[in-house]
């Protein structure tokens, strides 16, 4: 990502009513519901700010999670500890701003929330993304995220593969 954008915690200082990434869901969250999330740590919120126009240009949220090893594709779960549950943490939302489309935001923005993670000083095994249709769903396999067994639209990714594919290993 070039040096136009900075990617930072979301604060009061941050405009999002004009936001618009043209799904409606993803807007009304990011416009009318991150906050409360973020107050309640249910999640944080990172933004894309676009330095010279100071006007948001994405987003992404992070929130600590798990899921039941039995959702978990083989053969990934053969290789994991036989606890009910593995620990994670979930891309829940991510959108870009249409208006900045074609400039790969939504690709540095994934391998910010990516970079994030692997980084954190937490045990999380996996990164797993809730993508909202199946052409979110696409983007994230695109990167080597996996399907879910029984839920087609949340996809895993484990953390060292994560740290492969940030180091520029191919997933």
């Amino acid at each position: 990502m070039s040096a136009r954008f900075a990617i930072e915690a979301l604060t009061k200082a941050h405009q999002r009513k004009t936001f618009s990434c043209g799904n409606e869901r993803i807007d009304r969250y990011f416009r009318e519901a991150v906050t409360q999330d973020i107050k309640r740590r249910y999640a944080t919120c990172f933004v894309a700010r676009d330095l010279e126009a100071d006007r948001v240009a994405g987003f992404y949220t992070l929130s600590s999670s798990n899921i039941p090893l039995t959702a978990v594709p083989e053969p990934l779960a053969s290789r994991l500890p036989r606890y009910p549950t593995v620990p994670a943490v979930m891309i829940g939302w991510l959108g870009r701003d249409k208006s900045y489309a074609g400039l790969g935001l939504g690709e540095a923005l994934l391998f910010d929330a990516i970079r994030t993670v692997a980084e954190a000083p937490i045990g999380a095994h996996a990164i797993f993304a809730d993508a909202i249709d199946a052409k979110a769903a696409a983007f994230y396999a695109a990167f080597g995220f996996t399907p879910l067994t029984d839920r087609p639209h949340t996809l895993y990714l484990p953390v060292a593969t994560a740290q492969r594919l940030l180091s520029g290993e191919t997933p």
